[in-house]
């Protein structure tokens, strides 16, 4: 009931502001947008396979090129993706997208939608505009992009400290890394146990360790501290504000690996040991906003959103000369440590567009194959165009207070993938497979 109350406010305020509801294709063709796709075999094209959209992104561009200057839908969308609390395999989105805007346009339009869906549904105010975060503040003093901002331990960076350390791990760390602080008031008492399964929790992230000082009244106590000088400490202290109590947790390494475990452990720490009391049903809503545009992964250069999100305008020129120092037009919404909805200003320039394709390793021939009826329709000219989706099973489980979109869709799947009801997927006859020209072989 919550869900359908929500999807008629949504559909009626975009109606009112002049938004068309415009349907795309359920079955598509499969692109290299992200997630692996699934795919649905053809009867009639033998050997060929349409995939099932992963989000409506080129056929709503489409809309704006064909000259509908405000669209929206709230559709399916699908990703083979490993699932967790906040992830199916099927799920839906309000989508949208707008001709002739800024990304302040679309932004405004957006968090008005949100108020206006948490008034009349929750009876709560949010209070407008909603605050803005640049993504490398974020990275900064929280560690992730999408930061819960309900309570105040804070990150901090210590890297030139430690450029010239007596600590080796520390030092090693600095010249190609990053040195990083998080201060846990009054919780000096944690015991080696618990430390010891936070070290463990960090590791899951990628760090080999986790360093810690517990600031006593009358000393430091860590196997760290032997490594400090004077100067290291007091710098530290003066770095950190450190009071009788507190106690310092370290991470040390590639910049990813770092932010990712303090970042998580911060959120660990606030939900374990009280930090959230009082605030549990606050609402932090923050934008984030100028991301790069581009991130090297595995030595492969990836889209931080996707390959279709325009560079700020300043930027163009980066491209050719510094791809990595490109910032996007890109932004999202984040309620609370959660991403309830992102969005971008889009490349409606093709040859900047093929140069975006080169620079993630798509060739011509490949960007022709694959996107070559998006290309063809910017050549005709498109406008200016952005927009933005938001996870609707994210947000009635926010609003609704559950824990699981599992707990808000109806028939859901299982974290593997499987509906227990209809217990679906199941084998199909060998004459269906016949139709399709499938053959099935066991892996080896």
């Amino acid at each position: 009931m919550l869900r359908h109350q929500v999807m008629q406010l949504a559909r009626r305020y975009l109606s009112d502001h002049g938004f068309l509801e415009l349907e795309t294709p359920m079955l598509t063709k499969s692109t290299p947008e992200g997630a692996r796709d699934y795919l649905v075999p053809s009867r009639v094209h033998p050997g060929n396979f349409y995939a099932l959209p992963q989000s409506p992104q080129l056929f709503k561009q489409l809309f704006m090129i064909a000259g509908f200057d405000r669209y929206f839908q709230i559709t399916r969308c699908f990703r083979d993706e490993d699932l967790r609390a906040d992830r199916q395999p099927e799920f839906t989105q309000i989508d949208c997208e707008l001709s002739f805007v800024t990304r302040d346009q679309i932004m405004a339009i957006m968090e008005t939608l949100i108020a206006t869906l948490w008034r009349t549904v929750l009876g709560r105010d949010i209070a407008l505009p909603i605050p803005r975060m640049s993504y490398a503040d974020a990275m900064r003093d929280y560690g992730l992009d999408a930061p819960d901002l309900r309570y105040d331990l804070t990150l901090k960076d210590l890297t030139t400290l430690f450029k010239t350390s007596q600590f080796k791990v520390f030092r090693d760390a600095a010249q190609s890394g990053l040195v990083k602080a998080l201060v846990v008031p009054g919780k000096a008492d944690l015991s080696r146990g618990t430390i010891d399964a936070y070290t463990q929790y960090v590791s899951i992230f990628g760090a080999k360790g986790l360093a810690w000082i517990k600031i006593l009244e009358t000393e430091w106590q860590s196997p760290i501290v032997k490594f400090f000088s004077e100067d290291e400490k007091r710098a530290l202290q003066d770095a950190l504000h450190l009071t009788a109590g507190d106690i310092v947790f370290f991470g040390a390494g590639p910049a990813k690996v770092v932010n990712d475990s303090l970042g998580n452990l911060r959120e660990k720490i606030a939900e374990d040991h009280g930090f959230l009391a009082g605030h549990e049903h606050d609402m932090r809503f923050v934008w984030i906003t100028d991301f790069p545009l581009f991130s090297l992964e595995d030595g492969k250069v990836t889209a931080v959103h996707h390959p279709f999100t325009a560079p700020i305008p300043e930027d163009v020129p980066l491209l050719a000369r510094d791809p990595s120092a490109v910032t996007s037009n890109a932004y999202d919404l984040v309620l609370n440590g959660n991403e309830i909805g992102g969005g971008s200003i889009r490349i409606h320039d093709p040859e900047v567009q093929r140069q975006v394709f080169s620079l993630l390793g798509i060739t011509a021939q490949e960007a022709e194959a694959k996107f070559g009826f998006l290309l063809r329709g910017l050549e005709y000219g498109a406008p200016p165009h952005g927009g933005i989706a938001f996870g609707l099973d994210r947000l009635i489980m926010l609003m609704s207070g559950a824990t699981s979109i599992r707990d808000v869709i109806a028939f859901p799947k299982t974290q593997k993938a499987t509906c227990l009801m209809t217990e679906a997927p199941s084998a199909v006859d060998a004459e269906q497979l016949r139709e399709v020209g499938i053959q099935l072989f066991k892996k080896a």
